[in-house]
């Protein structure tokens, strides 16, 4: 049985934005980023293959989950712009997302233990805490969140 689609049927940018729920702006943005790829008509009017849907489905659910393009863009290196991915390609895509699912769940945990600490000790001073930084030893290492690894 002939499936109803082609991967490789090129959608209109409105179409690709109706169906996805991503404003064209921020599709024109993707692609200058190349996390989707589009080709170009003779009237030199974008076209989106079919394929290009599931990528954007997973960009929209990487920005809600407030994990960064470049994270995104890094899983799905290896996932090709130019062809419909294969099972295998989007397999190791998973593989490396969960990766980077892996290290913000364990920032995140790092993170709630440092809060929790901090905030424990009641003086909520990370310069003048005696527990977590004493004598501001961490001052001569720079500004910001030193103890959060980034």
């Amino acid at each position: 049985m002939e499936p109803a689609h082609s991967p490789e049927e090129l959608l209109s940018i409105g179409e690709m934005s109706r169906r996805t729920g991503v404003p064209v702006s921020a599709l024109h943005y993707y692609e200058r980023l190349e996390l989707i790829a589009s080709q170009r008509t003779a009237g030199n009017q974008r076209r989106f293959p079919r394929y290009m849907l599931r990528r954007v489905a997973l960009i929209s659910v990487a920005k809600r989950l407030g994990i960064p393009l470049e994270d995104v863009k890094d899983a799905f290196k290896n996932v090709p712009l130019s062809s419909p991915p294969s099972h295998e390609d989007w397999q190791r895509a998973s593989r490396e997302w969960k990766k980077v699912l892996e290290r913000r769940r364990r920032g995140i945990e790092q993170l709630e233990k440092e809060l929790t600490g901090c905030i424990g000790c009641g003086c909520l001073s990370m310069k003048a805490c005696s527990l977590l930084n004493p004598d501001d030893e961490l001052g001569d290492t720079g500004a910001g969140a030193i103890r959060i690894p980034v």
